[in-house]
């Protein structure tokens, strides 16, 4: 009777395991197809984003790396900005002390260079009419620039823009001071001097530079040998 009992227990437990093993093979491809649909949906409201580079902004890139900057100035200029001056001045007036520190950057626009600005010679050299020195940058540095003193009349508040005219003003002031000391011809002489580096590198044995207002030289023909006479 025991091992009837025994034996029907056992028989029990492994039909008891064939069960639970099938219900968990029907259910795994349902739980799979579950877990797809849930990743669909992740995807659709969570999208991972795409990132293209914008060739708009490669282009200007490759424009800015064109120019050769070769100098900067550092400037300081002291600006008197005034309004409402005259015998009122002391009610009405404004008047204020900028101290301004800006810098100016110059160089050549290598990007306005074409085809035909160079020529070579049978000796090696290379003729290049270089683009005039130019201003890239005129700014004030707002970090050490500052208002050391401002005067107002007794009836007013003073002008709001006066010390935003007053900064415009400083700006064209540093320019013309770079301007006035030389910045664009010691640009261009640095802008020489690299290149000529540049095409020594090269393998080019003379660089010679010229402007589009200078006369070109003309570039120097190699001799032809002379025959010797037959005998």
């Amino acid at each position: 009777m025991y091992v009837f009992a025994a034996a029907a227990v056992v028989i029990l437990a492994l039909a008891a395991i064939l069960v639970v093993s099938s219900v968990r093979s029907a259910a795994s491809p349902v739980q799979s197809l579950s877990e797809q649909v849930g990743t669909q949906v992740a995807q659709i409201l969570h999208p991972t984003p795409t990132i293209r580079p914008d060739p708009v902004a490669i282009v200007r890139e490759v424009r800015a790396l064109a120019r050769l900057e070769t100098i900067q100035y550092t400037v300081e200029r002291v600006i008197i900005a005034e309004t409402g001056q005259g015998p009122f001045g002391f009610l009405f007036g404004d008047r204020l002390l900028l101290v301004a520190h800006g810098y100016v950057i110059a160089g050549v626009d290598l990007g306005r260079l074409l085809p035909s600005d160079i020529e070579f010679d049978d000796l090696g050299r290379i003729y290049v009419i270089l683009p005039e020195a130019e201003v890239f940058v005129a700014t004030l540095d707002n970090d050490k620039s500052y208002v050391f003193d401002r005067d107002t009349g007794l009836l007013t508040r003073g002008n709001l823009q006066l010390e935003a005219e007053a900064r415009r003003a400083a700006e064209a002031a540093i320019r013309e001071s770079a301007l006035e000391d030389g910045i664009l011809n010691q640009a261009r002489v640095n802008a020489e001097g690299y290149l000529f580096g540049l095409f020594r590198t090269l393998g080019y044995a003379d660089v010679v530079f010229s402007t589009a207002t200078e006369a070109r030289p003309a570039p120097t023909p190699t001799p032809l040998p002379l025959a010797s006479p037959t005998p």
